[in-house]
């Protein structure tokens, strides 16, 4: 009798297998050569295989792979909470490292709760999050995600979490436009405020850009502000989660400080290691460390593997070259070319809606009426097509379905490495382009 499994269940049965990859160039067992159009999952900001951070790997891992966080720090360790500090900037001074974007978001809910509950305010237990949205994998990650497909099996053991609309200027609030899409989605999240008790709410958490869940939406004008004033005023911690879109992913290495806004609290991870080693953070302000530190000495979260030391020497080697190649400022300055070639090679598909998100991390949302903002059918699952052919064209990039309303809605996220060459880009911008107007045509929808 076969051992093997079905399909359905070993889902990487039919994949082709990784050889190896260099800069933004990924190869298969069979030689065939992919460019990495999204780095992964927005996860390889600096490329692939690059000397300088193995190096760095291995020179750690001679040494010693890892020193239990209860027993020693390291010099790994410290470095990388340095260079983070000062990246944050402002009063981000404090951090929980983990291995990972949900570990890191995880992290975040336990210590807006260790906050409340240091200051004697039990009954602050209620999170408020935003319908598509992304947060992560563990239950608690889970609970605040606003992401149906990805969450239906698990029903009935999440956490009751508030939910409100989207902030999204291309599809406001009903009764809003574009430019009060920010005010409308800030004065949802106080009238929820004030009908649960702000007496219970814990946090408000939201992604300042959202991944993968609405495809790259940046926070409407205005609203990030509007977010931490109404936060301020009832004394809910907001947290952000720059996991996707955060460590220079979007143009500033924090994506809120495009916004003018400071986060009590927020989680970091593809970025932050790029891939070379697993690494996330919690990363936390003054305040919420003075809360905490005084009455229970220091934060009640963490695993075995938090602080991870050749994982942090890997973040240390990342981070030494985003900062003196200058990166980040790159990204900033090719977000309107970058977006302007989308533009031009998409002109002529009547399906592309919108173009939109910031720095290197943007999408193509299709519709199939430009003028009403009409998706397409989700069954027709467009979204994996698009992945399926742009695969079969060497293209990585990362379709998402359901972005309109959990089930219709087809978008790409492209997220190329901060590195990548002007030859690197165009070829992605095109093969992008090629392979949506051949699914397209495929489907007769063109």
């Amino acid at each position: 009798m076969s051992t093997a499994l079905p399909k359905h269940i070993h889902s990487t049965g039919d994949l082709p297998k990784v050889a190896w990859a260099k800069g933004s160039y990924v190869y298969d067992a069979d030689g065939k050569q992919y460019i990495d159009g999204s780095g992964g999952p927005a996860v390889y900001c600096i490329g692939h295989s690059n000397a300088e951070v193995n190096a760095a790997i291995k020179n750690q891992l001679d040494r010693i792979a890892h020193g239990y966080r209860y027993n020693f720090s390291s010099d790994a360790l410290e470095e990388l909470t340095e260079i983070v500090r000062r990246r944050c900037g402002g009063t981000l001074n404090h951090m929980v490292y983990v291995t990972g974007g949900s570990e890191a978001v995880e992290s975040c809910l336990k210590l807006a709760l260790q906050y409340h509950a240091a200051r004697g305010e039990m009954s602050r237990r209620r999170f408020i999050a935003r319908e598509r949205s992304w947060h992560g994998n563990t239950l608690g990650a889970l609970s605040v995600s606003g992401f149906l497909e990805r969450k239906r099996a698990f029903e009935g053991s999440l956490l009751d979490v508030s939910r409100l609309s989207p902030a999204n200027e291309y599809r406001p609030i009903a009764g809003a436009t574009a430019e009060t899409a920010g005010e409308a989605a800030a004065r949802e999240l106080e009238d929820e405020i004030l009908r649960v008790g702000p007496e219970k709410i814990c946090a408000f958490i939201f992604e300042p850009v959202v991944g993968a869940a609405g495809g790259c939406v940046p926070a409407p004008r205005g609203y990030a502000k509007r977010v931490r004033d109404i936060c301020d005023k009832y004394g809910v911690l907001l947290i952000a989660d720059e996991v996707m879109c955060g460590a220079g992913r979007s143009g500033n290495w924090r994506a809120l400080e495009r916004d003018g806004i400071e986060p009590d609290i927020m989680s970091v991870a593809k970025g932050l290691a790029a891939g070379y080693l697993p690494l996330g953070a919690a990363i936390y302000t003054d305040k919420v460390a003075d809360a905490i530190h005084g009455i229970h000495g220091a934060p009640m979260t963490g695993h075995t593997f938090t602080g991870h030391t050749a994982c942090c020497a890997a973040g240390v080697a990342v981070q030494k070259i985003v900062e003196r190649e200058k990166l980040v400022e790159r990204v900033s300055a090719m977000e309107s070319p970058f977006r302007a070639m989308l533009q031009e090679a998409t002109k002529d598909i009547d399906a592309v809606g919108d173009i939109r998100g910031r720095g290197f991390f943007q999408a193509i949302e299709l519709v199939a009426d430009r003028k009403t903002k009409t998706p397409f059918d989700g069954g027709k699952k467009l979204f994996m097509k698009i992945r399926a052919r742009a695969f079969e064209n060497g293209l990585i990039c990362y379709p998402v379905g359901g972005n309109v309303d959990g089930i219709n809605g087809d978008v790409v996220i492209l997220a190329p490495p901060y590195n990548v060459t002007d030859a690197e880009l165009t070829e992605i911008v095109d093969k992008t382009a090629s392979s949506i107007r051949q699914v397209l045509k495929a489907e007769g929808l063109a």
